[in-house]
């Protein structure tokens, strides 16, 4: 497959000015030269993106994943290293980037086209798409400057993905905006995972990371310091959270790479869901009982040993269930040939919808990832209480009693 997006040896610096001579004499006195310190938002980071992979960045605050997006889209430029792309590049970074406040959003549509190397007859053509992905109606015509965070939202994710990019990249935009607006992005970002787009994604919440990319890189103080499928990433990020990884913690030297030693001997196999294989799919009834059939292998016939999870996503992502042995004071399973592991749930309280299934298996010492493994689409909620909905099911009665006026005094 070919490459999309190609990051060789980058390195980004910048200057942190403790003061500033503003004087001719200050100036002169120092010859010229303003005391500062360097500060080094990327060291050496180097991958390749493969064309329609839906890649997340993961890391603290401060380390580096918007740094690293900029550079990816040519808004700054790399200290050190060469960043390689192949194709349109469409960036949503940062809520209301290249906005002219004092302009109209009509203005601004075709201001923001034209960054992006679109020409006036084509922004002509995508108009009446962008106004309507952005839902602003006659608020297209106002200045932005009057906008709120989620009008600013709505406008800019409305104009990068109508401009037909090969790649997307996309920085917390998803954080701001109300419910059905998030679920409308979603929409089109697994539009354009189907069309094969390439697509670089930034998210500090782990569920939405999970629901969304196929492969995530950890970024620690500039530095990649992880990478691997999505559920290895995310526990990599909360090992590093809970050692106090962030702006004021000093990272220790030690390599912490996701660890290959840990056994990668222990598989699932397969998933039922009351007895059907959840590659198939299997329609319920709400408040359904459920039992999990989770089929796991030791290829290397050892003893081994695990912790599991088992997580429940909607569509939007969000993980609805999750039950882990670890947590619930289990110990670990112990894995010799092939096991079956039995999870039961009582009435599940799933509204109708499609809903996907998540099985992590982590090593019982260490905490580490050593198998994940997805089925979208694994269980669908197909009947439910009419005039009932919303995320969850629930049993629900409506009487009317009367009662006299004397209660509301």
């Amino acid at each position: 497959m070919a490459t999309a997006v190609e990051v060789v040896s980058v390195s980004k610096t910048f200057r942190l000015f403790q003061e500033k001579y503003t004087s001719l004499k200050e100036k002169a006195i120092h010859f010229g030269k303003v005391p500062h310190e360097v500060f080094p938002a990327l060291t050496d980071i180097s991958f390749e993106v493969e064309q329609g992979v839906t890649l997340g960045l993961l890391g603290h605050n401060g380390s580096g994943k918007s740094t690293l997006l900029k550079c990816i889209a040519g808004i700054l430029t790399p200290s050190q290293g060469e960043i390689r792309i192949r194709g349109r590049i469409a960036a949503m970074l940062e809520l209301g980037a290249g906005f002219h406040p004092d302009l109209s959003g009509r203005a601004n549509i075709y201001l923001n086209a034209a960054l992006m190397g679109l020409s006036r007859k084509e922004v002509d053509a995508r108009f009446d798409d962008i106004v309507e992905f952005s839902e602003l109606g006659g608020f297209i015509e106002n200045q932005v400057k009057f906008y709120s965070s989620g009008m600013y939202a709505r406008l800019g994710f409305a104009v990068a993905v109508n401009m037909d990019p090969d790649i997307l990249l996309v920085d917390e935009v998803l954080a701001v905006g109300d419910a059905n607006f998030q679920l409308k992005c979603l929409a089109k970002i697994r539009e354009f995972q189907e069309e094969g787009r390439t697509i670089i994604f930034v998210s500090h919440s782990p569920d939405l990371v999970r629901a969304v990319c196929s492969t995530a890189f950890v970024l620690d103080h500039g530095r990649l310091v992880g990478q691997g499928p999505t559920a290895e990433a995310v526990a990599l990020l909360q090992k590093f959270q809970l050692s106090g990884s962030g702006l004021n913690h000093d990272p220790s030297t030690e390599d912490h790479r996701l660890e290959a030693a840990i056994s990668r001997d222990i598989h699932l196999d397969a998933l039922f869901v009351n007895g059907v294989d959840a590659d198939r799919g299997v329609e319920l009834q709400a408040m359904s009982q459920v039992e999990l059939a989770i089929v796991i292998e030791d290829v290397a016939s050892l003893a081994g040993a695990c912790h599991l999870e088992v997580l429940v996503y909607n569509a939007a992502g969000v993980a609805l269930i999750r039950a882990h042995t670890r947590e619930m004071d289990m110990e670990p399973i112990l894995v010799r040939g092939t096991v079956e592991a039995v999870v039961q749930f009582g009435s599940l309280p799933l509204a109708v919808g499609s809903y996907s299934m998540q099985v992590n298996l982590y090593h019982p010492q260490s905490g580490m990832m050593i198998e994940s493994r997805r089925w979208d689409n694994a269980i669908m909620i197909v009947g439910g209480q009419k005039g009932v909905g919303g995320i969850i099911a629930a049993e629900a009665s409506v009487f009317v009693k009367e009662v006299s006026s004397r209660n509301f005094l």
